[in-house]
């Protein structure tokens, strides 16, 4: 049996510091071993947050909490002494010392990575930890047309995302893939193409049908995303 995740509800809240985001979920381990998780981040921030609960109901449970950072291309966590949010599984808030010395922080570690592997919301925290650029038209950058065909390069991997008009080479502009998906949260299931494919929709709201680099369709599931406010 493998380590899996069941993904849980999404909240999104304004705040004096930008647009709050935080993904739940819950772990379960290979022999049956619980946690619980939330990530997320704030809009005007540079780090996003983790936070991992285990032991619930027991002496020595608690919550473990981390920054997550990018760095050179790569994602790496951080332990942090403020709390970012409670969770099912977790007992009490961890300081970064505290939980260094915590008998559980292995496998604490070992939830986020997995958490940071499987749950396929994920891979939103990722694009906006390294501000991915992508090439759009200019009705689409200013929300006047949905994206309904978005695609990867198979050479550098470069993003583009297109609405009903027609691209242009004079009509293109540069933007940030993930101020898109702040304005049409339905990208999510499309965040993690692999260079060479492709994905497109009828209408906005739509269904994705999903493309490999030769053009054939592709059965693998998008993110989830059941959202709240």
């Amino acid at each position: 049996m493998k380590a899996r995740v069941e993904e849980g509800r999404f909240v999104v809240r304004e705040t004096e510091h930008g647009t709050d985001r935080r993904m739940f979920g819950e772990f379960i381990g290979p022999r049956g071993e619980l946690a619980s998780y939330a990530f997320g981040w704030t809009s005007e921030a540079d780090e996003g947050r983790i936070s991992i609960g285990v032991g619930a109901g027991k002496e020595g449970g608690g919550t473990f909490h981390a920054a997550v950072l990018e760095r050179d291309g790569r994602i790496g966590y951080a332990l942090i002494d403020e709390p970012f949010e409670d969770v099912p599984q977790g007992g009490p808030h961890l300081t970064a010392a505290a939980a260094r010395a915590h008998e559980d922080m292995a496998f604490a570690w070992a939830v986020v990575d997995s958490v940071m592997e499987l749950d396929r919301r994920a891979v939103w925290l990722r694009h906006w930890l390294r501000r991915t650029k992508i090439i759009t038209t200019a009705p689409v950058l200013t929300g006047d047309e949905a994206v309904l065909f978005v695609s990867r390069d198979a050479d550098d991997g470069l993003w583009q995302l297109i609405g009903a008009s027609k691209a242009t080479m004079d009509g293109s502009r540069v933007g940030q893939l993930t101020d898109l998906v702040d304005t049409d949260p339905t990208l999510v299931t499309v965040l993690d193409l692999e260079p060479g494919e492709s994905a497109m929709r009828d209408q906005a709201g739509g269904p994705w049908a999903r493309y490999d680099v030769d053009s054939r369709p592709l059965n693998r599931p998008g993110p989830f995303l059941r959202g709240s406010r």
